[in-house]
């Protein structure tokens, strides 16, 4: 995969600067908006996304999180996340991310809702979500954006079970709660 041109890092740091994120209480009921590290510096409930695309054979795009992100940089993933903006649905803002991070359209379901917390101990942000889980399937090679991911491959979920018991430190704290509620034997 080519490495990202600084132009490129420098206009998505921008990007992630302005974004605004929606805060929720426990039932996903907005309470506000704030700058996009805000909630992630003080651990504020806020509503986000996952998606996972599975290929015909049962495969799951994975991603390994770009080295420039802002927490949890060079881990594994599930195959895309977001936040949706003010006044966007949260689906809208599924497909809308699965667009920019990995060149695709595919139709997305979702399956599941819940709050999750984690905290990066590399940069004491935290993730605090309401998480909406989107599944899709797709055919074709994707076309990811450098500047959002570092690498990718589909996987099999015994293949990744078995990585995330052997070595979770590779994988996103959400990627395992994912996999340990979505993708149950």
């Amino acid at each position: 995969m080519p490495r990202p041109a600084a132009s490129d890092l420098e206009r998505a740091a921008q990007r992630d600067a302005a974004e605004q994120l929606i805060l929720v209480d426990e039932q996903d009921r907005p309470i506000g908006v704030a700058d996009k590290l805000k909630p992630h510096r003080l651990g504020q409930l806020h509503r986000a996304f996952s998606i996972l695309v599975f290929n015909p054979q049962g495969e799951l795009l994975l991603q390994r999180r770009a080295a420039s992100k802002y927490h949890f940089a060079s881990r594994w993933s599930n195959t895309c996340c977001g936040h949706p903006r003010p006044g966007e649905t949260t689906p809208m803002a599924a497909v809308r991310r699965l667009k920019e991070e990995f060149g695709i359209r595919v139709p997305l379901n979702e399956r599941a809702e819940f709050v999750y917390r984690a905290e990066d101990q590399a940069t004491g942000l935290i993730e605090h979500e309401y998480l909406h889980v989107f599944y899709g399937t797709h055919t074709e090679a994707p076309r990811p954006d450098p500047t959002e991911i570092g690498a990718w491959r589909w996987m099999s979920v015994p293949a990744i079970k078995r990585a995330l018991r052997l070595h979770p430190e590779w994988f996103t704290p959400w990627f395992g709660l994912l996999v340990a509620r979505m993708l149950s034997d």
